[in-house]
């Protein structure tokens, strides 16, 4: 009878383990990645004390209005520059491109770059960066803007998803080394979507 009642405390144990573990927040596929990413040790931008207390972070809901279609103007003459970081570091980036395209009934161009040592890294021989700045920065967003990862297309066109809009590492911790947005990538506009600031 012992035996049995052990065995119902364990089970109970584990059913009661398993029902207090967080589910991974996020209303898209996206988010819900950017949270297990934030979440995991070996991944996280998140100095340790930040992390053990993080539940998720704080994004703009939704907004297909944000997912837009930009033709893409390509400079395959462009000269390779260094682009300044939040260190002293330098990254080595070339304009790849001048991305064009319609958001909420205005037109925008933003330069996208083409970073010279991903380009022979595994997985990011078509990656593209761009970085841009909007007037949510220092309010709703981080102070220093946001950036959306990009691939080379086949053709002259690119979907742009703001919503996938997320902050550089160095929101999260000084160690890191992010590129400043040029001056050039600012938008005259509020971007409501993608990752809000980091609150501590």
């Amino acid at each position: 009878m012992n035996r049995l009642y052990i065995l119902i405390f364990i089970c109970c144990s584990i059913l009661s383990c398993e029902a207090q573990k967080t589910p991974v927040l996020g209303e898209t596929d996206w988010q819900k990645e950017q949270n297990a990413q934030f979440k995991d040790a070996s991944k996280s931008p998140l100095k340790d004390k930040d992390r053990k207390v993080f539940k998720g972070l704080d994004f703009f809901a939704f907004d297909s209005t944000y997912v837009v279609n930009a033709d893409l103007k390509r400079t395959p003459n462009s000269e390779w520059f260094k682009m300044k970081t939040t260190t002293s570091r330098e990254s080595e980036e070339r304009i790849f491109g001048v991305l064009t395209f319609q958001l909420i009934g205005k037109t925008f161009s933003l330069n996208v770059y083409q970073g010279k040592e991903l380009m022979n890294e595994d997985g990011f021989k078509d990656y593209l960066f761009l970085p841009f700045m909007d007037d949510t920065n220092g309010e709703q967003t981080y102070a220093g803007g946001r950036y959306i990862d990009l691939r080379i297309p086949e053709g002259n066109t690119l979907k742009i998803d703001f919503n996938k809009a997320y902050n550089p590492y160095c929101a999260y911790n000084e160690k890191y080394s992010c590129p400043i947005v040029p001056r050039e990538n600012y938008l005259d506009v509020a971007v409501k979507a993608g990752v809000k600031v980091f609150k501590k």
